[in-house]
């Protein structure tokens, strides 16, 4: 998809940037499949963002909004620290083919929208205390907490070309961990030493916290019918074998108006200023020359 906007036109890496964060983002609340199924809505929704996007930058450097160095410096310390540090951040940038110059002109760019951003949505009404009530009335199932699950878990997985013959050696070796750990052995240790899966080496096993139908069918169905500090059976799912340790456990619950009355109003808030700045590029895009080339060529 090649687009201009008043005869520039957007990368498409600035597309795929915006498609990375959509796909980001709705992963917490969609299937991969209905990612997969969505994928050619979310592409044009990227594309939308990306015109926004560049239409806000021409109009911030019209504005003239004043950056200083300092800020720049700021975010770029920033920036090398996340990276894991200066020389860290260096190789990164040599890998990318770019420099440092370039990285401080996307962080100029990016702090006059930001400026922009802001006097906009700056005029947005604070949420009234019975606009608050009302959503919360029109929306409790909304902020009911779900039931939760702790647990650790040790996996392992089928190796070699032969299936029946590894899957047999993969059962004998977990059934040989499960009875060490029945007979006392620590179920950290035993993950650290023998999970196929990352969380053996980075945490004992440890899942953390999750609710139903985050895990495969086949291990939800088991963790969330064991008891708290129970051993479970072998489990078979599409990754191999795993033995389970559930740790902890939440039910669910409803949240009263009090628990949530700041959840509320900082979203509120957040939908405002989120429409004043909507509304704004809606105008920019009203006055601006927005081509796209591929549909031009059928």
């Amino acid at each position: 998809m090649t687009i201009k906007v008043n005869g520039q036109e957007i990368p498409e890496d600035a597309i795929n940037y915006e498609l990375s964060r959509l796909i980001r983002f709705y992963s917490q609340h969609m299937g991969e499949e209905q990612i997969r199924q969505s994928m050619p809505q979310l592409k044009q929704r990227a594309a939308e963002q990306a015109i926004g996007a560049r239409l806000l930058l021409d109009q911030a450097n019209k504005m003239a909004f004043e950056v200083s160095g300092e800020e720049i410096d700021s975010e770029l310390a920033k920036m090398q620290m996340q990276a894991g540090g200066e020389e860290a951040f260096n190789k990164i940038v040599e890998e990318q083919k770019m420099d440092v110059e370039e990285i401080k002109k996307t962080i100029l760019e990016g702090k006059k929208v930001d400026k922009l951003v802001e006097q906009i949505a700056s005029e947005a009404a604070e949420p009234t205390a019975e606009e608050v009530e009302e959503y919360f009335e029109a929306n409790k199932a909304q902020f009911d907490v779900a039931e939760q699950a702790e647990a650790q878990h040790i996996l392992i997985k089928p190796e070699g070309d032969d299936d029946d013959a590894a899957k047999t050696a993969a059962k004998v070796k977990i059934e040989d961990l499960k009875k060490q750990i029945e007979d006392g052995a620590d179920f950290s240790k035993i993950a650290a030493e023998h999970s196929a899966c990352p969380s053996g080496q980075q945490g004992g096993g440890s899942l953390g916290s999750f609710g139903r139908g985050m895990m495969v069918p086949e291990f939800d169905a088991a963790v969330f019918s064991m008891e708290v500090g129970a051993l479970s059976d072998i489990i078979e799912t599409q990754f191999g074998y795993h033995i389970i340790l559930k740790t902890g456990e939440t039910a669910a619950a409803s949240q009263e108006f009090a628990d949530v009355e700041g959840q509320i109003k900082e979203m509120l808030r957040h939908s405002k200023r989120g429409q004043l700045i909507g509304e704004y590029v809606e105008e920019l895009k009203s006055k601006a020359t927005i081509e796209n080339v591929e549909e031009e060529k059928k």
